[in-house]
């Protein structure tokens, strides 16, 4: 499985940070041709479903998660949250991770281990760099201040 890691600073504060990259929904604003639905009432907490639907016209593909870990950024520690990809196309999972930084903002450590459906490990390289590229550019639009 490729394995993705962004890490990315921010003058928001931790809490802040928190709350806009677990707004799912806004996720879909920030990824080319992709739409999220939360299928799961709120608040978000572990249980919680969505998926990431991309693509155009009648050629898509679903990327269903669920949170299998929610502990927000509190008193001075970190936050975490790890999302179990349950799709028939994209399989792995992802965590982020929001780091509290000495004087002030935060640090977020994103994770991903992806496989999709259908492409060998000859193709590892390829989805691991295309990965870096979409969530890296979700991340820092999702934390412009």
């Amino acid at each position: 499985m490729p394995g993705i890691r962004i890490v990315h600073r921010t003058c928001l504060p931790p809490g802040e940070a928190w709350r806009r990259l677990t707004d799912w929904e806004r996720h879909g604003a920030h990824v080319p041709l992709t739409r999220t639905t939360v299928e799961t009432p709120p608040p978000t907490g572990v249980g919680t479903r969505f998926t990431a639907r991309t693509g155009v016209g009648r050629i898509t593909f679903d990327d269903p998660m669920e949170v299998g870990l929610w502990r927000p950024p509190s008193g001075g520690r970190a936050g975490m949250v790890r999302l179990v990809k349950r799709g028939r196309v994209v399989l792995g999972w992802a965590e982020i991770e929001v780091r509290p930084l000495e004087g002030g903002g935060a640090e977020v450590l994103w994770r991903e281990d992806l496989r999709v459906r259908g492409l060998g490990r000859p193709f590892d390289p390829l989805v691991a760099a295309a990965g870096r590229l979409v969530f890296g550019r979700a991340l820092v639009h999702l934390l412009r201040t």
